[in-house]
């Protein structure tokens, strides 16, 4: 028997049968269900997706000898026929081969006739954009009358290429990506039917090479079986691909996450064994950290059946989300120079170690145990270590205390205790109002905004949108923000509303909030926090140095105070 390709052998005859496209499918189903039905329907969507598959199906439900439904009987002579493909009634075309005039005006001769057999005389028009400006003027008019038996059925991945003469007269359905957890999903399925061992893990493989065309995922997934001998193996489907296996990704990103360069290191080392491609990994790597920053953010919009799973929320309760956004920004950025530079092993490296250069201070030696700390408990370690050295340098010099116990006890308990006043609300400036003091809408300025974001009830990603807004001007109960194009990744109008709602909860009466994507030359309450932080920094600094404890202390022990590690935030 010959050999029929999964792609085809799979190719759904039902609706039920189709993976996603649930959106178009429940709304074809209700039309024919009702029989409110149209004289041309146009789906667009990326390659693979079922924009043919679903206008076959149509076509039998349309002819079915049952009669008009949802769901045809699969039975009758018109239905295995359509299966087929030698039903006399349904026309397929290729609008890349029959894109001329005279293609065209053939086909308008023949709609005048009736089916010979169905329904309807359906004809399907695959990538109709390439039709030619004569090719569409032709066709128009019969659009526009159709003779009732005449159904048209279009199919376009360039929507845009098409006339809107045309459009206004379709209805018109998009048709989405499949995500690689459904296209995962399926391909179990159907392995499992045929009876053929797979690796999981290679099934991720293939789903993301597919790119969200399960007729892409069919295909590789015989070429997969090839590689394996009759099984989906991880490792030979990676070698196939020229991709690098899941678990790769997940040790370079836990070694970021660590700051292990000697990890690091070790797993590029890993990973050149197998020649990948390294833009591939590095968009690997990419999809990994928004994953992490999807968890951290918004993690009920996370499947948990999705790979990496229990690795991604792992990282996401180790690591801050600055370090996440800085991950994703360097790998991101990094694409540029593997493109650009002759060694792309050695481009690699290198982002992988700009990633590891910008990590938190770390206290104690580098070294593969090194403990990434919070800011907020630095203050404590450097305390508790100072103790330590003084202690030990007393009993290694065996020299008189020229700074007694007492002095040094008091000189660290200062570097902990070192003022840091983080809060926009309570920064010293005397224009500033008092945290408690209401802030009257008639005086809704950028500098009570500031003062403002940390008083209103926001939590989520509409607080972390909001403090990167600056405001920009206010009209009666309308005001607007300006969010930078650096920040607005999270951004959704949705927004809008929720801002508008809280500060409308705040001053009692109705406002409209109006977020505009561009630049301001005015602080953001992030970008305003941040500057304070470094003039506190500064002042806690000269504080600290101008101390006659730290001072002795210094000369005895020859030190310096490393403020970076020792300001806690709170």
């Amino acid at each position: 028997m010959t050999y029929q390709v999964l792609a085809r052998k799979w190719r759904p005859r039902f609706f039920s049968e189709m993976a996603g496209q649930e959106h178009v499918l429940k709304a074809l189903s209700n039309a024919l269900d009702r029989n409110r039905l149209h004289h041309a329907y146009l789906f667009t969507g990326t390659r693979g997706v079922g924009k043919t598959t679903i206008a076959r199906l149509l076509a039998k439900c349309l002819n079915c000898e049952v009669g008009i439904s949802s769901v045809p009987c699969g039975e009758c002579s018109s239905c295995a026929e359509i299966n087929e493909g030698r039903f006399i009634d349904l026309i397929e075309i290729d609008g890349a081969s029959n894109r001329g005039i005279d293609d065209i005006r053939e086909i308008i001769e023949r709609v005048q006739y009736t089916p010979s057999k169905g329904r309807f005389k359906i004809y399907i028009i695959d990538e109709v954009h390439q039709l030619t400006k004569e090719g569409f003027n032709a066709l128009l008019k019969t659009l526009e009358e159709p003779p009732a038996h005449i159904k048209f059925l279009f199919a376009t991945t360039e929507p845009k290429k098409l006339p809107v003469t045309v459009l206004s007269r379709c209805l018109q359905f998009g048709l989405k990506n499949l995500s690689a957890e459904r296209i995962v999903e399926h391909l179990e399925f159907i392995l499992t039917e045929e009876s053929i061992q797979f690796q999981t893990e290679g099934l991720w493989s293939l789903a993301r090479a597919a790119d969200g065309s399960m007729r892409d995922a069919l295909s590789l997934t015989d070429q997969a079986i090839g590689h394996g001998d009759g099984e989906i193996i991880a490792d030979q489907v990676n070698a196939m691909l020229g991709t690098i296996a899941s678990r790769h990704v997940v040790n370079l990103c836990q070694a970021l996450a660590a700051g292990n360069g000697r990890e690091l290191m070790s797993e590029i080392i890993s990973l050149a064994e197998l020649a990948p491609d390294y833009l591939v990994a590095l968009g690997d790597i990419l999809s990994f950290w928004h994953k992490v920053a999807m968890c951290q953010t918004v993690p009920e919009a996370m499947d948990e059946s999705i790979e990496n799973y229990e690795d991604i929320s792992n990282i996401a309760n180790q690591v801050s989300h600055e370090d996440v956004q800085l991950f994703y920004q360097i790998c991101l950025m990094g694409q540029n120079d593997l493109k650009m530079s002759p060694d792309t092993r050695a481009a690699f490296e290198m982002v992988m170690l700009r990633a590891l250069a910008f990590q938190p201070e770390r206290i104690g030696p580098a070294n593969s145990k090194d403990e990434i700390l919070p800011k907020h408990k630095r203050s404590e370690k450097v305390a508790s270590s100072l103790d330590s050295q003084i202690s030990n340098n007393k009993l290694e010099d065996n020299r008189d205390d020229t700074v007694g116990e007492a002095q040094l006890l008091s000189a660290t308990d200062k570097i902990k205790t070192a003022p840091m006043e983080n809060s926009i609300g309570s920064e010293s400036d005397p224009d500033s109002k008092e945290s408690g003091d209401a802030i009257l809408l008639e005086s809704f300025t950028h500098e009570t905004w500031l003062q403002l974001h940390e008083h209103i009830d926001l939590n989520g990603s509409l607080a972390e949108i909001a403090s990167h807004c600056s405001f920009s001007k206010r009209r009666s109960n309308e005001i607007n923000f300006v969010l930078g194009d650096a920040d607005a990744s999270l951004y959704s109008p949705s927004h809008e509303a929720q801002l508008g709602q809280a500060l409308s909860d705040y001053f009692g009466t109705k406002l409209k909030v109006v977020i505009e994507i561009g630049t301001s030359s005015k602080e953001s309450p992030r970008s305003a926090k941040l500057r304070k932080e470094k003039e506190n920094e500064r002042a806690a600094l000269e504080d600290l140095n101008a101390q006659p404890d730290i001072i002795e202390f210094k000369k005895v022990f020859n030190g310096r105070v490393d403020i970076k590690s020792v300001l806690s935030e709170e």
